[in-house]
């Protein structure tokens, strides 16, 4: 399969632009190589915390907005549902800012009717709702683990390797995290079960997954900073957790060896 792909609907969040950590390049590629009828945009998109401290802003980063901004005049639904670091857009909750939907949260109903909240989910991360100054203090260690990616994979590449995430194997290792992993998890579901739906889409914890939890379909889009993950729901209802290093390194070897039978023949 080539790189070019088409969903009846999109789901990314954490992009976090605006900081350095941003993947904003990959994502550009990523949204010239696919279409979708609905694209929800769940939040943190553009990370103001960052901002207050000094933004840092490069063209790919304009580019990702105006890409997003030409996808909706061209037809695609966009709906943007803020999350914690671009919270003050969820003032503006029930308007429409260049054709593009603010919502603080939505019911969507994928081609086989079953019905998913979407939601950025830090309302119920405990650390975020009632300790702000921790969730700060975190936020700063984890742009420093975020920081060290860019090194490590600069002497990575030159030793002819892919990309790997220091923060997302520390994010996965370490005892802490793992446990509010699962635990904000099984919030999410059980908000779910709340609102009577048969599943969740969230953001938020910068970790992708797509699986059942007693019953109710948690899916989380993973982020643009660390694994560069989307979830795509397909014309046929079949959800897909989109892992876009994967498909830009598949493709690569692909075309490497459809150049080597080439070659050959």
């Amino acid at each position: 399969m080539g790189m070019d792909r088409t969903y009846r609907t999109l789901f990314i969040s954490d992009v976090h632009l605006g900081t350095r950590s941003s993947q904003a390049d990959a994502l550009l590629e990523f949204l010239k190589h696919t279409e979708a009828d609905t694209i929800y945009l769940v939040g943190d998109i553009v990370d103001f915390w960052r901002i207050k401290r000094g933004a840092v802003w490069p063209q790919s980063h304009n580019d990702v907005l105006q890409k997003i901004l030409r996808k909706v005049r061209k037809g695609t639904r966009v709906v943007f549902i803020p999350g914690n670091h671009d919270e003050g857009i969820r003032d503006y909750a029930g308007m429409h800012f260049g054709g593009i939907e603010i919502e603080r949260q939505a019911i969507h109903t994928m081609v086989d009717g079953r019905r998913f909240v979407v939601l950025h989910g830090d309302e119920y991360d405990v650390v975020v709702r009632y300790a702000r100054w921790l969730a700060f203090l975190g936020d700063r260690g984890y742009e420093f683990a975020l920081w060290l990616n860019s090194p490590l994979n600069f002497v990575r590449r030159h030793l002819g390797l892919g990309f790997w995430s220091l923060s997302a194997y520390l994010k996965h290792r370490v005892k802490t995290a793992v446990n509010f992993i699962g635990e904000f998890e099984k919030a999410l579901a059980e908000e779910a079960r709340r609102q009577h739906v048969d599943g969740v889409i969230c953001g938020h914890i910068h970790h992708a997954a797509s699986r059942d939890i007693g019953g109710i379909h948690y899916i989380n889009t993973g982020d643009w900073v660390e694994s560069c993950t989307a979830i795509g729901e397909k014309e046929n209802g079949e959800i897909e957790l989109i892992r876009w290093h994967d498909v830009v390194r598949e493709h690569a070897a692909a075309t490497l060896a459809g150049t080597a039978a080439l070659q050959a023949a």
